[in-house]
């Protein structure tokens, strides 16, 4: 059986994800870097390149012109490319797109919109696709999703978002937790919408010919754990891809707290333990909360999904078997990874005290701490939203690196 490629760069918290659904199904798959597509990794006709959720504009980047153009030339001979979130940002025909797809990316109206999180409602289409069983609805998982500018012809779409379901949060706040009418009353006394009307009736799903090949392209995840009729839908569309019975059981729960762990390493318990510390204090001044075992919620403007993210990482490289490559390269770089660990820190709970510390003056003195103070302090730390930055971008190339390493993933071509 033919394997399915991920290309892993970018990818973050996201790409976890989906090797975690591809694994749990049993369906074969490696990693592949940037430098690999550009040396031609994919001439050796994957079932499917998947692109996981993740910065579009830095998958772009690490792939450069080669690795675009052996993209697009991978797909126009035949193959298939299935992108999720930013994997679907990167194929639109944007400036720094693929092009796989003739629509682009919608800008949001107001920032808000684009913090919309939880399982939305969709009216699905009659595909060959998706899966007769579903019927004509279904409920899946959107995480801050990006939306498609359908106005170009050419995609169909397979799913098209309705109403929200009953985990959907806008930024920090849980809909349905609100008394019926607050937010009537709100949009009447403020002007300010949480409604996500905005996204009723676009497409969330849809799929497109590229040559000889196919993009399905989803700014839902379907890749979501416990998330059953998601999962139901992929688990059909890679038995279809792979030509396979399909294996449409719903995704394992994921409980990062709960990992085996199978490689005890000082640096990396030493990484576990500040991340936990972290949280804590997060926690503890209600900054953040866990929403489910493997996903975390934070108050709006703090920069919960990078500490998901390394949280993640750390807790999936515990739970691996250590192999050479990844001890070789700890020990080459274990050095760093504990300073860097040390700062980050000290540095995140400062950070996280001083947001703290300035809510509760906001009202009594609203210039204590200046908004542009906590903002360059954030951006120190974590870099200036989308792109990742300071001492985090650093952390989360050692432990993506090292994480490929374990996964015996394909770095270049023989």
């Amino acid at each position: 059986m033919s394997s399915i490629y991920i290309y892993w760069d970018e990818s973050h918290f996201w790409g976890l994800l989906l090797i975690r659904a591809l694994r749990a199904w049993g369906v074969p798959h490696r990693l592949v870097r940037a430098k690999a597509i550009s040396q031609g990794a994919l001439d050796r006709k994957p079932a499917a390149l998947m692109v996981p959720g993740g910065y579009a504009r830095g998958k772009a980047a690490r792939l450069g012109p080669e690795g675009m153009d052996a993209i697009r030339r991978y797909v126009d001979e035949g193959g298939t490319y299935i992108g999720f979130c930013g994997g679907a940002g990167l194929a639109l025909s944007e400036s720094k797109g693929l092009g796989l797809s003739p629509w682009k990316r919608r800008r949001f109206e107001k920032r808000l919109q684009h913090f919309l999180s939880g399982h939305m409602h969709v009216r699905l289409a009659d595909h060959p696709l998706i899966p007769k069983e579903l019927g004509g609805e279904a409920l899946i998982p959107v995480w801050w999703p990006g939306q498609f500018d359908d106005s170009a012809p050419g995609p169909e779409p397979l799913a098209v978002f309705d109403t929200p379901g009953p985990d959907v949060w806008m930024a920090d706040m849980h809909l349905k937790s609100l008394p019926e009418g607050t937010v009537g009353d709100w949009e009447n006394l403020y002007g300010i919408s949480l409604r996500p009307d905005f996204i009723k009736g676009r497409p969330g799903i849809a799929a497109n010919e590229y040559g000889q090949g196919r993009v399905i392209l989803s700014y839902a995840h379907l890749e979501t754990p416990a998330s059953p009729q998601a999962n139901y839908w992929l688990g059909s569309m890679l038995a279809d891809i792979l030509g396979i019975e399909p294996n449409r059981a719903p995704l394992p729960a994921w409980d990062l707290a709960a990992r085996p762990v199978r490689w005890h390493h000082p640096v990396l318990e030493q990484a576990a333990q500040a991340m936990d510390e972290i949280i804590e204090t997060g926690n503890r001044h209600f900054l953040l909360f866990w929403r489910t075992p493997w996903l975390l919620g934070w108050r709006r403007g703090i920069p919960g999904s990078g500490i998901n993210a390394l949280y993640a990482l750390i807790h999936e490289i515990m739970a691996s078997e250590p192999n050479a490559e990844a001890e070789q390269y700890l020990l080459e770089n274990g050095g760093r990874t504990g300073e860097l660990v040390d700062l980050f820190r000290k540095g995140v709970t400062g950070y996280l005290l001083a947001e703290r510390l300035g809510m509760t003056v906001l009202h009594s003195g609203p210039d204590a701490i200046a908004p542009e103070t906590l903002r360059n302090q954030r951006n120190a730390l974590f870099g200036k939203p989308p792109a990742p930055g300071g001492l985090y971008e650093e952390l989360l190339r050692l432990l993506e690196d090292l994480y490929f390493l374990l996964s015996r993933g394909i770095s270049d071509t023989p």
